[in-house]
């Protein structure tokens, strides 16, 4: 449905811009150098899973929505900064636990998906994006525009995914040689808490729509 060679055009530049830092890879590298591997895999999934959801907003017109109406996109995205600067905040609040005393409390997977999955969806710049960068790829002399759309965001997701993968790996095992003295962990929570409210707050922060 998709030409081969829009397909390998749309491959390169999908994987130029998962490998492109952003808000996403601090928040990965963020999470598996402070709670460890597991952490940071599971932000790496639900940052991945909510592509779904941008797909889908913008297969549908969703996206139209936010991009043409000031209120709506106003909302959802001091919404998604408030729920970044939640997070620091919580960070701070928690930095005298020990990593290795709470470890099943602070690497419940799903609690660390559904938080990650929440700050990507709360996100209208990505919503935004992906009404843009989407339908450059698409031509409906081919068929159904949203079953291409939706295509496209499903390979997105796969091109994407290795990279936060490794990306987890990565900032997992720099975390785990730092994991067990108090005074480190502290540190690095205080700079996690002060990445995930810096994350919010340039959120906020006006652009040119």
């Amino acid at each position: 449905m998709i030409d081969s060679t829009q397909l390998m055009l749309f491959i390169s530049a999908s994987f130029i811009l998962a490998i492109t830092p952003g808000p996403d890879i601090v928040y990965t590298l963020t999470r598996g150098i402070t709670q460890g591997r597991k952490a940071a895999m599971y932000a790496a999934f639900g940052f991945n899973f909510g592509i779904l959801f941008h797909t889908a907003f913008a297969a549908f017109g969703l996206s139209a929505i936010l991009r043409t109406s000031a209120l709506a996109y106003q909302g959802v995205k001091y919404a998604g900064a408030a729920y970044l600067v939640y997070l620091g905040i919580q960070t701070w609040r928690h930095r005298n636990d020990s990593m290795v005393a709470c470890e099943g409390d602070i690497l419940k997977p799903m609690t660390i998906f559904k938080q990650t999955v929440i700050c990507n969806v709360l996100n209208p710049k990505v919503a935004l994006f992906f009404l843009a960068f989407l339908p450059q790829f698409v031509d409906p002399s081919k068929g159904n525009v949203g079953m291409q759309m939706g295509m496209l965001g499903i390979i997105f997701m796969i091109v994407s995914y290795p990279v936060f993968v490794a990306l987890a790996f990565f900032s997992g095992a720099v975390g785990n040689k730092l994991k067990g003295n108090p005074n480190i962990e502290r540190r690095l929570k205080t700079l996690a808490g002060g990445v995930f409210v810096s994350l919010g707050l340039a959120l906020a922060l006006p652009d040119n729509r």
